[in-house]
């Protein structure tokens, strides 16, 4: 029997076909790593090719240590020859040779991040540039985004004629460049452009290479960027003979620069290739692959497949929609507590995947009551992220100025240009003293060795003082969003226009929530008790050992992963998909969510759960979301017989619901069992808008910088505020602050 026999007949079918340009369209869960590894047998085996001539590429390295171990185990001897590798590891290997070509030393650095902005730094300080306003991160966001598509300083100021904001960016993207080059270092997108470069401009050198590699395959080719596809292009010019494997549906880092045009493109470039799709699925059961298929087929741009298994059509979808996002956690806690009761499942056949991190926050705080123990996968816990730690200190400092640790954290964030000579000096005066570091910074004045430099802590003991007497009458909520936007913190992150800042922006809205949640839950809510809650939820071990956990992850975390039960979470308009996308003008950006919902679909073996809520907190206010146009498009036989779209509640009765239902998942902690308080509004004194300056009423429509144009449905005198309902014509019913959300009359 041979080896080959393992295989069924469309894998064979991409195995033997060895000469000429070939793409393998692999589904979801269709076995590609082993079409790729009985590829490289076949062709040292039966078409005698010498090992050295073998190229394999991926992208990350922890994926070519995994096809190394199976074409060594498969292949045995020679194995090594084979040339298994990522796309930078390959790069920087040619240019340690090569380089020398094209103007570097073969001894070159390769700078990381934190060196990448050391240098941006100094670069924005000699020209002058505000970084108070013009961001360093997105000076190197627009330069890494300019790289991968092979764009020169040169072109990219010929691009920017014209545009002020563009051409500065031009200088900085220059001034970059000459400082790395007078350095002899490369960032890691310049491992890329460079050895583009080099192949252009040395054609000997390309030569060799083009000889050495005279078979090539590229694995996840559908997250290839331009540099890498031209890298690619030129290195198989010769030969020809390229394989790459990718699935266009599951094409989801377009923000990372992935350019899902390199594989819908491949016949134009290759007009002669060869197209194999893999659509057997060995992972999930039929009705999970129907649903994938049945959403995915709503893409315009992508390369026809269709997902099918011998495995049975298993278990229907489950779907619940539940009142708000704390029953959403709750139900999903409550359900896998039964699996496991019933010996169904364990905790670790389970995985909850969601669209943005700040959604684990919910399931985090439940799974916490239920001691269900979990793990954060591609991420950390969300009271251990930067930013949330950063605003815990800011409260805490306002609370209780005697933590140093909190004090020392925040002093400088944002920056106020206190280096920490100043800090040094200042704690060696509250030693000496016995005082508070805070204490000491009162004093900042009288402290000889801190000089000038006074100047600058004044203001932040002014600032804190402020807020001090502002929790007096201020809810949490609203004081939390005082020294956000007192201290720049949300405008800094804006400024930087990278997806982790998003992210973090993400982050700090959701954490405003628990504030909202806290004040709800609480019958006398104080900064001191809101402080003491978080502390017990971020301070509880909830990972046990061993590695029986459920897992909570982004769906951009879950590629490439599986698991027995999987549960969509937060499955509405306006989460997944996200208002910007549904609101965007490029249909695009669409299509790649839906990609998204694909990827997260296909992560399950047997048993999918989709659940959503009616109303959500969002920044502190509650929004009504309809159901996910995604859950829409799969029909309605696969699921457990659920009504997808129950009747919508009216605004007022759905927020009284939201109140009462509340008191099942809001803990208030005074050990590790947590009990449950009934909700209690709590108002505050007026800080915002008066009635008579809204200059919009009921009926009236009216226009939102990020929803687009409404119908204003309901106008509602708070403690705080109006809440101002608002039916939007793209995203649906939305209930916010008219303070925050500056309506314009239409």
């Amino acid at each position: 029997m041979s080896i080959y026999d393992e295989l069924n007949e469309m894998q064979r079918d991409a195995v033997f076909h060895t000469e000429g340009p070939l793409l393998i369209l692999a589904g979801a869960g269709s076995g590609k790593t082993r079409v790729l590894t009985y590829r490289a047998a076949c062709l040292i085996e039966e078409k005698g090719v010498n090992p050295y001539h073998i190229m394999a590429i991926t992208f990350t390295n922890k994926a070519a240590g995994e096809m190394r171990e199976r074409i060594d185990r498969m292949v045995g001897f020679g194995s090594e020859s084979i040339w298994v590798s990522t796309f930078h590891s390959t790069c920087a290997r040619i240019l340690r040779r090569y380089i020398d070509r094209i103007g570097y030393d073969t001894n070159f650095t390769i700078y990381d991040g934190d060196d990448q902005k050391s240098v941006m730094k100094e670069i924005c300080k000699r020209l002058k540039i505000d970084t108070k306003i013009y961001k360093e991160k997105s000076y190197l966001n627009a330069i890494s985004s300019a790289k991968d598509e092979l764009i020169s300083p040169e072109e990219f100021a010929r691009r920017a004629a014209g545009d002020y904001a563009e051409e500065k960016r031009a200088e900085v993207y220059r001034e970059y460049q000459k400082e790395l080059q007078k350095n002899n270092a490369l960032d890691f997108d310049d491992l890329l452009v460079k050895t583009v470069e080099l192949f252009r401009q040395e054609a000997e050198v390309l030569r060799n290479y083009q000889e050495r590699f005279r078979y090539i395959m590229v694995d996840e080719y559908q997250d290839t960027n331009t540099a890498q596809f031209e890298l690619i292009r030129i290195l198989a010019d010769k030969y020809r003979n390229l394989c790459v494997v990718g699935d266009d549906d599951q094409s989801i880092y377009k923000f990372r620069g992935a350019n899902i045009r390199n594989i819908l493109s491949f016949e134009e470039v290759y007009p002669d290739a060869k197209v194999v799709r893999l659509e057997q699925n060995y992972r999930s059961t039929q009705n999970i692959l129907t649903a994938a298929n049945s959403v995915i087929a709503h893409n315009t741009e992508r390369k026809k497949k269709r997902l099918w298994t011998d495995r049975g059509d298993g278990e229907k979808i489950s779907f619940e929609q539940l009142n708000t996002g704390h029953e959403e956690g709750d139900f999903v806690a409550r359900d896998i507590q039964r699996k496991v009761r019933e010996g169904k499942a364990r905790y670790g056949d389970c995985a909850i995947l969601y669209r943005t991190n700040a959604q684990s926050r919910l399931f985090e705080e439940r799974f916490l009551i239920e001691n269900i123990p979990y793990k954060i996968i591609g991420g950390i816990n969300f009271y251990s992220r930067r930013e949330i730690k950063d605003l815990l200190a800011y409260l805490k400092t306002i609370d209780n100025g005697r933590d140093d640790l909190s004090v020392r954290r925040i002093i400088n964030v944002p920056k106020r240009g206190i280096g920490i000579t100043t800090v040094n000096r200042v704690q060696e005066y509250a030693l000496e003293q016995g005082m508070s570091f805070y204490d000491a910074l009162c004093e900042a004045d009288t402290i000889a060795s801190v000089g000038k430099a006074a100047a600058k802590i004044r203001p932040f003991v002014n600032f804190i003082q402020t807020m001090r007497s502002k929790a007096g009458y201020l809810g949490i909520s609203q004081l939390i969003r005082d020294i956000i936007e007192e201290t720049g913190y949300v405008e800094e992150l804006e400024a930087e226009k990278t997806e982790e800042a998003k992210e973090r922006i993400e982050n700090i809205d959701e954490f405003i929530n628990k504030a909202v949640d806290y004040e709800e839950s609480s019958d006398d809510p104080t900064l001191n008790g809101f402080l003491e809650e978080v502390a017990l939820v971020a301070d509880i071990d909830n990972l046990q050992e061993g590695t029986d956990y459920v897992a909570l992850m982004t769906l951009h975390s879950a590629k490439g992963l599986e698991f027995p039960n999987v549960y969509l979470a937060g499955m509405e308009d306006g989460v997944f998909p996200s208002y910007m996308t549904i609101v965007s003008e490029d249909p695009m950006d669409i299509e790649e969510e839906r990609r998204l919902c694909y990827v997260g679909i296909t992560r399950a073996m047997s048993d999918l759960t989709i659940t959503c809520a009616r109303q959500r907190m969002s920044r502190g206010d509650v929004q009504y979301n309809k159901v996910s146009r995604f859950v829409k498009e799969i029909p309605a036989e696969l699921f457990h017989g659920k009504n997808i779209e129950p009747p919508k509640a009216k605004p007022e009765a759905a927020r009284q619901s939201f109140r009462q239902k509340g008191s099942k998942v809001n803990p208030i902690f005074s050990t590790r069992n947590a009990y449950l308080s009934s909700h209690k509004s709590q108002s505050f004194p007026s800080v915002n808008t008066k009635a008579s300056s809204l200059e919009y009423k009921s009926g009236d429509r009216v226009r939102h910088m990020k929803f687009g144009e409404g119908t204003v449905m309901q106008i509602v005198e708070g403690g705080r505020d109006f809440e101002v309902t608002v039916d939007f014509d793209k995203v649906g019913t939305k209930k916010m602050f008219a303070a925050f959300a500056k309506l314009k009359k239409v």
